[in-house]
C-alpha cells in the first residue's frame, strides 16, 4: 500500500470519528450564508463553480474553495433526489416525455414532466436513446407510485417503443406542434423557390432581348423564353399558396374544439375532413414541380404516418360534448365552443368565463371546459423544461444527477410572477401544496434570508427616511 494510500485512510478515519464523537449541533451563521448563497447563485444566475466563488468573496467577503463549493452541491442534490421521489402527485396524470440531446453522440438527457402543472417528474444524465432505456425509467416511475392515463411525445421512436411495452392500452398522443412545424419548413423551402424565380425574371427578360438581337445569352444555363419563365412562378406560387391554406387547415383541424356550421365536429367528423385533406395533399404533390415535388411527398408521407397519434384526444371529447348537445342543443354547444376558444380575451380563467352563460347552463359548461382543458395534445411543458436546462448545459457541459435534481425541485417550486398561472407554482398546481414555499427550507436548509413580503415592508419604511434625507 503506498504512502498516499494510507494518508488517505487515516484522514477518512479521523473525519469519521470527528463526526461520531464531536458532532456539531448546528451549523454557524457563516456556514448557513455561504450554503444559501451557493445554492441561491448556482440557479438563479447559471454561474459556475468559479463564477460562485468569485461572487461570494465578492459580495460576502468570504473565501470558498471550488471544492467546498462542489460539496455543498453534492448534498444538497441527494436531498433532492429523495425529495423528488416523495413528490409524486396522486391520480391518473398526463406525462409529456422527451429527449434532449448534449455533445455525447446517441445520448441524451431523459426527462418527464406533469403536462397539467409543469411539475418535473424525472430528468436524469445522458443514457442511451432506445426503447429500454426508456422502459426502465417508466418502470422506476411506477414503483415510486407515478400513475397515468395518457403520455405525449414528439414522436420519438424509442419513447413510442417504450409506451407501447409499458402501457399498451393507453393513449400515447403526438405532438401537434412538431408536426406543423414540418410543414412550415417545406412551406419556407418553396417560398424561397418563389423568390429565386421572381428574381431571375429581369435576368430571363435581359436575355430574350439579346437573342432577338442576335447576340449569346449571359448567364450558367440561361432562361431565354420569359413565357415559359412565368408560367413556372406562376405554378410554383401556386403551390405555395396552396400549401399555406393546407397548413392552416390541418392546424384548424387539430384543434381541441373544431366549429363547422353552428355545430362541433366530432371525432368521426374530424376523422372524415383529415381524410379529405389528406387527398388534396397529395393532388397537390401531383402537380408540384421536379425540384420540390420530393419535398411535398416527404411531407405527405410524415403526415400520414403522423395522423392517427395526432387525434388521440378526440375520442374521449365525444361523450361529454354529445351528452352537451343532448342537453343544451348544437348551437349553444357551439356558442360555448366559440367562447372556450375566445377565452383569452373573453376571460382565461374557465371559474370567470362560465359564470358569463345563462344559470342552467353553467353546470355543463363547467364540465365541457374541464374536459377541453384536461385534453392533451402537446408536449409543450417538456420542451418548456428543455429551455430552462439549455443555459446551465451551456455552463456546465454536463449536469450530474445531483444538479438535475436541484434545478427539478428549484423550478417545481418556483411561483409564477404574471399569466394565467400568477401566484401558483408546479407544486400548487399538482396538488402537492397549498401555499407557496422556499425551495431550500424544503431540502432542509434554514431559510436565513427574510420573506418577499418582509423585504417589501422594510422597502417602503426606509423611503419616508430617505425623503428626510433628502429634504
Amino acid at each position: 500500500m503506498s504512502r498516499q494510500a494510507l494518508y488517505k485512510l487515516r484522514a477518512k478515519g479521523q473525519k469519521g470519528m470527528e463526526h461520531v464523537f464531536y458532532p456539531k449541533e448546528q451549523e454557524t451563521e457563516e456556514e448557513m450564508r455561504v450554503t444559501e448563497a451557493v445554492l441561491t447563485l448556482l440557479v438563479e444566475t447559471h454561474a459556475s463553480r468559479e463564477g460562485i466563488q468569485r461572487c461570494i468573496e465578492k459580495l460576502l467577503g468570504i473565501h470558498v474553495s471550488t471544492g467546498k463549493i462542489s460539496a455543498i452541491i453534492h448534498e444538497a442534490g441527494k436531498r433532492a433526489q429523495s425529495y423528488l421521489k416523495r413528490m409524486i402527485p396522486k391520480g391518473k396524470r398526463a406525462i409529456a416525455l422527451d429527449e434532449q440531446y448534449n455533445t455525447k453522440r446517441g445520448k441524451a438527457y431523459f426527462n418527464i414532466v406533469d403536462v397539467w402543472s409543469s411539475l418535473v417528474l424525472a430528468s436524469i444524465p445522458p443514457v442511451a436513446v432506445d426503447g429500454e432505456s426508456w422502459i426502465l425509467l417508466l418502470w422506476q416511475m411506477q414503483e415510486q407510485g407515478l400513475q397515468w392515463k395518457v403520455t405525449v411525445s414528439d414522436g420519438g421512436k424509442s419513447i413510442q417503443d417504450a409506451v407501447q411495452k409499458v402501457t399498451p392500452d393507453q393513449v400515447h398522443q403526438r405532438d401537434v406542434w412538431h408536426v406543423l412545424h414540418e410543414c412550415q419548413k417545406v412551406q419556407g423551402r418553396i417560398e424561397r423557390a418563389v423568390n429565386q424565380l421572381q428574381e431571375q425574371t429581369p435576368k430571363v427578360e435581359r436575355n430574350a432581348k439579346r437573342v432577338e438581337a442576335g447576340q449569346k445569352p449571359r448567364g450558367r444555363n440561361p432562361k431565354t423564353d420569359p413565357v415559359a419563365h412565368a408560367m413556372d412562378l406562376q405554378q410554383m406560387e401556386y403551390i405555395a399558396t396552396s400549401l399555406r391554406y393546407l397548413t392552416c387547415e390541418l392546424q384548424r383541424l387539430l384543434e381541441i374544439v373544431v366549429l363547422k356550421d353552428q355545430r362541433i365536429l366530432g371525432s368521426v367528423e374530424r376523422q372524415e375532413e383529415l381524410d379529405t385533406l389528406l387527398e388534396l395533399f397529395a393532388e397537390l404533390h401531383e402537380v408540384t414541380p421536379g425540384p420540390m415535388k420530393k419535398e411535398v411527398e416527404k411531407l405527405l408521407r410524415h403526415v400520414q404516418l403522423a395522423l392517427p397519434a395526432l387525434v388521440g384526444f378526440c375520442q374521449t371529447l365525444d361523450a361529454v360534448q354529445q351528452k352537451a348537445c343532448d342537453q343544451l342543443g348544437e348551437a349553444a354547444v357551439h356558442l360555448i365552443g366559440w367562447a372556450w376558444l375566445w377565452r383569452a380575451i373573453l376571460g382565461p380563467k374557465a371559474e370567470q368565463l362560465a359564470a358569463d352563460f345563462p344559470p342552467a347552463w353553467q353546470p355543463m359548461v363547467t364540465e365541457l371546459f374541464g374536459a377541453w382543458n384536461e385534453a392533451v395534445r402537446s408536449s409543450s411543458a417538456v420542451e418548456n423544461w428543455h429551455s430552462i436546462l439549455r443555459p446551465f448545459i451551456a455552463v456546465h457541459r454536463h449536469l450530474s444527477a445531483d444538479l438535475l435534481a436541484i434545478l427539478a425541485v428549484w423550478h417545481n417550486h418556483r411561483v409564477a410572477p404574471r399569466g394565467l398561472h400568477q401566484g401558483q407554482s408546479p407544486l400548487m398546481r399538482a396538488g402537492l401544496a397549498k401555499e407557496p414555499t422556499d425551495w431550500l427550507v424544503a431540502l432542509g436548509y434554514p431559510s436565513a434570508s427574510p420573506s418577499p413580503q418582509q423585504r417589501q415592508c422594510s422597502i417602503e419604511s426606509s423611503e419616508p427616511q430617505m425623503e428626510s434625507i433628502a429634504a
